[in-house]
């Protein structure tokens, strides 16, 4: 028993001092993260340690450099001749109440993400799965030069075998079929799952990380991006992943209320130059030069004027946060948001408090079930301390909501694939689309109503009747809320 007892207290030293050892020495990492792994580390001495090594270490500086070094293909004129637009004053800004705000907001994401303004875009909001997929189906049928797909989860079941088949048969007629997927993501796919497209001449890669994920010690920065461009000139992005379960056909998680979005015009040129970027970092040996035909770039075919905001690991900025922060400091009269992870960081749990407490109309919507229990264990706890501070609170009651959405006096939108949670913010690449049209901004106000109508309110009474042990399980998950 003595020598169980030494060899124990022998392995907790151990542990104890890798830990300090190996969090510490990565000085860049956020203090919140660090004390959150520490406990990790210390609470399951052995597994824990084995879990920062896959899911706490940073991204590599030599991913952070292939990512870096990939110049914006077919938009560095574009972005400079913006810049001095704005040093000038002469840059035509969307009709919005905000003013001079709304070019603080637009230099904001041209300075940090170099996200140039496109205007006259015609923008289709999609929110039920089937549409989504019905119309890109049948824009992908259409294609006479190129497809770029990115998707997070592209599972192999009923529609991800119907979306390889339309891309097969364009590929068999010629034309060019990029698929990049998350090797995590993707997992259960298999490993033959897109022989067929690559034997007609399609092309299906892995983000950087091989697909032996058991072997990669990255898993924790995923690309959860989704992009379809169609020949230039038709862009998919949203919160849809492929897969059934986004048609509403898995009965645990019920009918799949999410946001896409089908883009028309040059607003699809930032989407391509974001697949491009993504591509290059990822496949060494089939790099992609300018083209032409991959940035037609066309006349005004609506009326929304939009920028593509791109985000990860591999850049400080954070821009896409920084344009939520922004967006809500903006408001004058309301600010609604759907998402189905609610961590915010404090610098957005601040900025909401003090937009309801000064009375603007601050609306959150959540789902009424997880699809992960800890973090939606910590997305109660912090929907709670919203509610403590004047913010209504909706709980999704027909299904699951997925959306990612924020909207500002029916004036400004924002739909994409960043969460309000910590890990969208610094840990997954990210993009969204920041719209400025009156009019997409009520239809999207419109569908928030629409929306509360199958939800119900979280109320102060609800909080007070939640059993101790459920006020535990959402006060022991918030713990983690920095690397959930």
């Amino acid at each position: 028993m003595e020598i169980i007892r030494i060899v124990f207290w022998l392995f907790i030293f151990i542990n104890s001092g890798l830990a300090l050892f190996t969090v510490f020495r990565e000085r860049e990492r956020d203090i919140a993260a660090i004390w959150a792994w520490l406990l990790v580390i210390t609470m399951l001495p052995g597994f824990g340690f084995i879990i920062y090594l896959f899911l706490g270490r940073k991204i590599s500086k030599e991913n952070i450099f292939d990512i870096r070094s990939q110049k914006r293909i077919g938009m560095n004129q574009l972005v400079e001749a913006q810049k001095q637009l704005i040093e000038t004053e002469n840059l035509d800004l969307p009709e919005t109440k905000h003013l001079d705000t709304t070019l603080e907001l637009v230099s904001l994401f041209l300075e940090s993400n170099e996200s140039i303004l496109t205007k006259g875009n015609k923008v289709d909001i999609i929110i039920d799965g089937k549409e989504k997929f019905d119309k890109l189906i049948k824009d992908i049928n259409k294609a006479k030069h190129h497809i770029h797909v990115t998707y997070y989860i592209f599972k192999a079941d009923g529609i991800g075998t119907r979306l390889l088949n339309a891309l097969e048969e364009s590929a068999e007629n010629g034309v060019e079929v990029k698929v990049l997927y998350d090797p995590i993501g993707a997992r259960v796919v298999g490993a033959h799952f897109f022989d067929h497209l690559k034997s007609l001449g399609g092309q299906a890669e892995p983000f950087f990380g091989s697909r032996l994920h058991i072997l990669n010690f990255r898993l924790n920065y995923r690309n959860h991006r989704k992009i379809v461009v169609i020949d230039g000139k038709i862009g998919y992005t949203g919160g849809f992943n492929v897969g059934d379960d986004y048609l509403g056909l898995y009965e645990k998680m019920g009918y799949w209320r999410d946001t896409h979005l089908r883009i028309k015009g040059n607003g699809v040129l930032p989407l391509q130059t974001r697949f491009l970027m993504d591509w290059n970092a990822s496949v060494k040996n089939q790099t992609v030069r300018y083209k032409e035909s991959y940035f037609p770039v066309s006349s005004f075919v609506g009326t929304t004027d939009l920028q593509i905001v791109s985000s990860g690991p591999d850049n400080e900025v954070h821009a896409i946060k920084k344009g939520f922060l922004k967006m809500i400091s903006m408001a004058k009269h309301s600010v609604y948001i759907q998402t189905p992870y609610f961590i915010p960081d404090e610098a957005l749990m601040e900025t909401l408090k003090i937009a309801s407490l000064s009375g603007i109309d601050v609306k959150l919507m959540i789902p009424n079930k997880p699809d992960h229990p800890f973090i939606y264990r910590a997305t109660l706890s912090y929907a709670e301390e919203m509610v403590n501070n004047g913010v209504e609170v909706y709980i999704y009651d027909a299904g699951f909501i997925h959306a990612k959405t924020i909207v500002i006096d029916g004036e400004i939108l924002s739909v994409g694939t960043a969460n309000f949670d910590i890990r969208s913010f610094k840990l997954n690449f990210e993009v969204n689309t920041f719209m400025y049209d009156r009019i997409l901004a009520k239809q999207q106000v419109e569908i928030f109503k629409k929306d509360i109508e199958v939800s119900y309110l979280l109320t102060e009474d609800i909080i007070k009747n939640y059993s101790k042990w459920e006020l535990f399980k959402q006060q022991f998950s918030r713990l983690f809320s920095p690397i959930l």
